[in-house]
């Protein structure tokens, strides 16, 4: 056996105790999503093949960082000490999540657990201004909610913004948003430079596709069978595609622009300078003009009420929003095979409306419909899909690698 290398023996080293880190810390955060039953360090040896003493270790750097906590023990239920139990702490680490869309503004900060530690938004967003405006108007609403946090004791350790259109994430720019009138604008570069945000890293996708993935995160959650298309909506309209508890991104990340799946070769016009596409029937523009409240400018949420007071004109726009999205939707799911439907972000508080429609479209145009139904749910995450899924991005990030967090 030649000598070992004593340059990369270190090395060497160092990247096994990050996967050991990893690995522990994992293992605390799935007792929250499996049995409930908090891990004992005895417990995660026995798991994962370590010796105890190294996952002690490995515990106590977790603990010291502030990435776990460490329980009381349950009551003595025969002989020796029963075990203190681990689970993840929501007294330190924390991330931001920012959702910019066209006519609102969403900020929040989670902690490691999950927890909304603070949150604030604008309804209204002035999409006419150049970006550096709209962005700067989003970083103020960000700079807020971290102070928030920070008055907390949190220490937010970066943030992610969910951005409509086709975004960059490797680059850090958003290459076309037509609802935006926006193209190739580097929205990390602007965001990273204004006041109370130089620092913090900062990353940017898109809001559908992180709407998927506050559906399908939570801490600990291993990739499992889950498959399904949740879809948002605001002007426009995206998809999140998850297969097998994994997001479907695409080549360069841009898959699931729902909105601009053709419905009717000859239907209206759409503002990506196409006709009939999806977004023309069921973006919230075309919405609101079918209900007859374009002037409100109050978006879902003058559409809901006018809804529930049982108001003609906006019950057949969402009826014909419904069927068109059915449509779309059941082109995907042939084609994807996925187990269900979720709608979330603007389309969640109108469930009640669209879901009808869209699962009678489903149940006539997807084969598989015939032996086995294409169920319809409402996203657990609501309209907030995209910011929280943004937060949890950055979460996701150090379960993956705890050990620029520890000593």
């Amino acid at each position: 056996m030649p000598p070992a290398d004593p340059v990369r023996e270190p090395a060497r080293q160092r990247d096994l105790r990050e996967r050991n880190l990893a690995t522990v810390l994992a293992r605390v955060a799935a007792s929250s999503t499996d049995d409930g039953t908090a891990p004992s360090r005895a417990a995660i040896a026995a798991a994962t093949g370590m010796a105890r003493g190294t996952v002690s270790a490995l515990v106590d750097a977790l603990l010291l960082g502030g990435l776990v906590e460490e329980l009381p023990p349950p009551p003595r239920t025969g002989a020796g000490r029963p075990a203190n139990g681990l689970r993840l702490s929501g007294r330190r680490v924390a991330a931001l999540g920012v959702e910019l869309g066209a006519s609102h503004v969403v900020a929040c900060v989670r902690d490691l657990t999950g927890a909304v530690r603070a949150r604030a938004s604008v309804d209204s967003v002035d999409r006419t201004g150049p970006p550096e405006r709209v962005l700067g108007a989003s970083a103020e609403l960000a700079v807020g909610v971290l102070a928030d946090a920070r008055a907390q004791g949190l220490d937010v350790v970066g943030g992610a913004w969910a951005l409509p259109g086709l975004v960059d994430s490797a680059a850090g720019r958003l290459r076309l948003a037509p609802n935006l009138g926006w193209r190739d604008v580097d929205v990390l570069a602007l965001l990273s430079a204004h006041p109370g945000l130089e620092g913090l890293p900062l990353a940017v996708d898109n809001e559908a596709a992180l709407a998927a993935v506050a559906e399908l995160w939570h801490p600990g959650d291993s990739p499992g069978g889950e498959s399904f298309v949740l879809v948002t909506g605001e002007v426009g309209i995206g998809a999140g595609v998850v297969l097998d508890g994994r997001p479907l991104r695409g080549e360069r990340g841009w898959s699931g622009e729902l909105g601009h799946v053709t419905v009717d070769p000859a239907g209206p016009p759409c503002g990506c300078g196409a006709r009939g596409c999806l977004e023309a029937y069921a973006g919230q523009e075309a919405l609101l003009r079918r209900a007859g409240l374009a002037a409100e400018r109050a978006g879902a949420d003058a559409l809901r009420r006018a809804a529930l007071a049982g108001e003609a004109l906006p019950l057949a726009a969402l009826e014909q929003a419904g069927r068109a999205l059915g449509v779309a939707l059941a082109g995907a799911v042939n084609l994807l095979d996925v187990d269900a439907v979720v709608l979330g972000g603007a389309c969640a508080p109108l469930a009640p409306w669209l879901a009808g429609p869209v699962r009678a479209e489903l149940a006539e145009r997807v084969l598989r419909a015939r032996l086995l139904g294409v169920p319809v749910r409402v996203s657990a995450t609501g309209s907030d899909a995209a910011v929280m899924g943004a937060a949890a991005l950055v979460l996701q990030r150090v379960l993956d690698a705890p050990a620029a967090l520890v000593a």
